[in-house]
């Protein structure tokens, strides 16, 4: 799961903290003291804190996120949060522009999709990324999207995504390499 979680993130909370206040990111976490409240207009707010395996962050989710995402928010719940660092108190806090929950089956071993872009196919690009998967050994198979073909890779590269293989596919192939 919590592979699963880092693959549909930009980055960790701790990772959060390292941006800049003006970058939009997205993390993942479990929701934890979740607190609904009226602004003095009357709107509907939240704040909860997100929690990942190392850290927490607390984040503030204003009237108008609330009405569109207010319904995924419950304690404990598994989220994906996209939003903004606040910098200007001593505590930075993440500014919520959307929540939503990601769809993560525990017991399931999902396929891993990979897209190798036409113009990245080149023999090195093929041979970096059949050490990065051999270097992630697991138990979901790898489905190799090139052009219009799908191809489904040997076993000898099944992979576990749990501990880093995606962003190091994403630094190898790029940002939209993962479907």
């Amino acid at each position: 799961m919590e592979g699963k979680l880092r693959c549909i993130s930009d980055c960790t909370i701790n990772g959060l903290r390292e941006g800049g206040e003006a970058e939009v990111k997205t993390v993942g976490g479990v929701i934890t003291s979740l607190v609904r409240k009226y602004t003095k207009k009357g709107e509907l707010m939240a704040t909860f804190v997100l929690e990942d395996l190392q850290s927490a962050m607390e984040v503030w989710v204003f009237p108008r996120t609330m009405q569109e995402c207010g319904h995924v928010l419950a304690d404990d719940a598994i989220v994906c949060v996209k939003g903004r660092l606040d910098l200007r108190e001593e505590t930075p806090k993440l500014v919520c522009m959307e929540v939503r929950r990601p769809d993560i089956a525990v017991d399931t071993v999902e396929p891993m999709k990979v897209v190798l872009p036409l113009n990245r196919l080149t023999d090195e690009t093929v041979e970096r990324l059949k050490r990065v998967l051999v270097d992630h050994p697991g138990d979901s198979p790898v489905l190799l999207g090139i052009g219009d073909k799908l191809l489904r890779l040997p076993d000898e590269f099944n992979v576990d995504s749990s501990n880093g293989l995606c962003a190091e596919l994403r630094v190898l192939l790029g940002a939209d390499c993962l479907s």
